[in-house]
């Protein structure tokens, strides 16, 4: 039985990690593909990451971003990891300082700043649910928002993993973020991702989640809003527009972490 060989790179933004796969020649085996990127991201038996991504050509952007989860299963957009492929598109010689890139049937589009910081522009907000002790939202991927007086005590696997699979949200899911103040215009922030089922050291989509969840319930009046993840900070700019939200850009750091060469 033939050996196969992965060459991959792996880049973290803000502590969520990936490994990135150049599929523009369309190598990545696509037999027992689920089980493959499982083994992938797997932290004792394979490279370790919250996802996996897939760069590949397009014939209007300037590349697709395909995303699995660690869980193997496709997914919804994932803020930092357009982060990172962008940064990667950058390594790989494709973009200067700007980018379009194709996910989940839409353009997204990006800029590296200095000092390895990437902004992604982010979809509109059109509406946010607002109940009595949460927010719910989508902002690329469904997002349930918590607001806490401290994150330091949660057991966010144990709370998130009810919420995730709780009412009314079944077997889909959603995303679930704690939110705790630290200044008016800075946050912390813990987050339980579906599909990695449990806690991730930052999530670009909840972190844009929860700074328009604060904006709308009255806790922030900031139009840029940090949040402070276990992994590092992220910064959500945004502009108000009725009862929603536009002009969304998500910034942190995106940095290449190694590569290497995958057999099985």
């Amino acid at each position: 039985m033939s050996i196969v060989k992965i060459k991959f790179k792996k880049y973290q933004g803000a502590g969520n990690d990936f490994v990135l796969i150049d599929n523009r020649s369309q190598a990545f085996p696509e037999g027992n593909q689920q089980q493959l990127i499982q083994r992938l991201c797997d932290r004792n038996f394979g490279i370790g990451a919250d996802g996996l991504i897939l760069l590949q050509a397009h014939e209007s952007a300037d590349f697709e971003m395909v995303y699995y989860n660690c869980d193997g299963h496709p997914s919804s957009l994932c803020g930092n990891g357009g982060r990172c492929i962008v940064a990667f598109a950058k390594q790989l010689g494709m973009i200067q300082n700007k980018a379009c890139f194709y996910a989940n049937q839409q353009d997204y589009f990006a800029e590296i700043k200095k000092d390895d910081i990437i902004s992604l522009a982010m979809q509109d907000v059109l509406s946010i649910q607002i109940e009595k002790s949460f927010c719910f939202l989508d902002t690329g991927s469904p997002h349930h928002v918590v607001f806490v007086d401290t994150i330091k005590n949660i057991d966010v696997r144990s709370e998130g993993s009810s919420i995730r699979y709780g009412a009314p949200y079944g077997a889909p899911g959603t995303n679930v973020n704690f939110v705790a103040p630290i200044a008016a215009d800075r946050f912390a922030i813990r987050t339980y991702e579906r599909g990695v089922e449990g806690e991730t050291l930052a999530c670009g989509t909840g972190a844009v989640a929860a700074a328009l969840a604060l904006y709308a319930t009255q806790r922030s009046t900031a139009h840029s809003i940090t949040l402070e993840a276990l992994g590092g900070n992220l910064q959500v700019d945004f502009t108000p527009a009725g009862e929603g939200f536009t002009n969304i850009h998500l910034a942190g750091s995106a940095i290449f972490i190694f590569e290497g060469v995958y057999e099985y």
